[in-house]
């Protein structure tokens, strides 16, 4: 069983995640899902589906962490928007309007135990967990947007506020998209957000 394995599982359940939620997405799901042996669960992550969610949530962070640094720092603030954006609509558009985003699911939903998990702590415990990493990839990607904008000339405070409205704006309206199954909503929301920052960063 190869790390190729462990990575399959770690992005299948991330996928699971963002179409069916933390709670729906079970051990055999995303056996099934990605086609690899049922023994791969015990041999790659020993804590169980516990330990596949929080794998799955840092990888799922990262998918957008990583891109994002690197057109920020390389094309500024607006075209870091624009691609947290068009990011989203893709995957929106590829799933017809079935996935969103899986650390929004984290966030919303009380993770279940599962008979797979080895946690010495309880499921408040786990939860709390869960939260934190969820949180943690939150405020990456707010950080990276806020340190785009402070690089354009605004305030650490006004930076850090806007990067807080991009996220929590375009995180909301894909769940709007999805229960529309229609991207306007974000396209809507892209425009403004867009005027906006065109805005603060030209403003003298």
């Amino acid at each position: 069983m190869t790390s190729d394995t462990r990575a399959k599982m770690v992005a299948g359940a991330a996928d699971l995640m963002s179409r069916r939620g933390v709670n729906a997405t079970s051990v055999r799901e995303v056996v099934r899902h990605t086609g690899t042996p049922r023994g791969s669960i015990s041999h790659h992550f020993p804590g169980g589906k516990r330990q596949l969610i929080e794998d799955a949530i840092v990888f799922a962070g990262t998918q957008v962490s990583g891109p994002l640094r690197h057109l920020t720092s390389e094309r500024g603030a607006m075209a870091g928007l624009r691609a947290f954006i068009t990011l989203w609509k893709r995957t929106l558009e590829q799933t017809n309007y079935q996935a969103g985003c899986p650390i929004l699911a984290v966030a919303v939903e009380e993770y279940v135990s599962d008979p797979s998990d080895q946690e010495a702590a309880g499921g408040q415990g786990v939860q709390r967990h869960l939260l934190d990493l969820a949180q943690g990839i939150f405020a990456d990607w707010q950080q990276i947007l806020s340190n785009a904008l402070k690089q354009e000339g605004l305030t650490a405070s006004r930076a850090r506020r806007l990067a807080t409205l991009i996220v929590a704006s375009v995180e909301g309206t894909v769940a709007m998209c999805r229960a529309a199954r229609s991207a306007h909503p974000l396209e809507e929301v892209s425009h403004e957000l867009e005027l906006l920052l065109k805005s603060a960063i030209d403003k003298p």
